[in-house]
């Protein structure tokens, strides 16, 4: 492999890894423009309880992450398989959790899955064409502390109910 080759291999598992750390991220803080840009709108998504393009599944998945008032979503171990110039094969694991308040008591569920994505590269902008969601794993989290600081230990909760919170940047 030429010296360019392999930068170029790396330039485009960079970008692809960008698009998967978006995707949590753009959830997280409910940026529904960001989290459309990780997909080609005609990509085929299936999460089992959607299957549909990611035109249609993003003001789903949107709607789903706006029923929590805290959600946090981590994504590792990407491996990144580069198919020729604009095409990729990925796999990565997922943890995610979504914490809500319902009668004054907080509570929710942590989950565990892997995306199986595949990505294309048109007009040198890598995102995701295809994906599917798996499921590994499901654990309630109940009494979650309320939306105040433990005075005891006084980190800052961010409360995101809506999109538009001031302390997200846009990167």
């Amino acid at each position: 492999m030429t010296m360019d080759a392999a930068v170029q291999e790396l330039l485009d598992k960079q970008a692809i890894a960008e698009v998967v750390a978006r995707y949590s991220r753009t959830l997280d803080w409910l940026d529904d423009e960001g989290q459309a840009s990780c997909y080609w709108p005609d990509a085929a998504i299936d999460y089992g309880f959607f299957v549909g393009t990611a035109e249609a599944f993003v003001p789903v998945v949107m709607a789903i992450e706006r029923r929590s008032q805290r959600r946090w979503h981590m994504l590792n171990g990407l491996i990144v398989k580069l198919n020729g110039p604009a095409r990729a094969s990925t796999e990565c694991y997922g943890i995610a959790t979504g914490i809500r308040e319902e009668g004054g008591a907080w509570s929710g569920n942590m989950y565990g899955g892997r995306y199986l994505d595949e990505f294309e590269k048109r007009g040198g902008e890598w995102r995701i064409s295809s994906r599917r969601y798996i499921l590994d794993w499901s654990h309630p989290l109940p009494n979650q502390p309320g939306a105040e600081p433990n005075p005891d230990f006084a980190l800052p909760i961010l409360g995101i109910v809506e999109s538009g919170h001031p302390d997200y940047r846009v990167l």
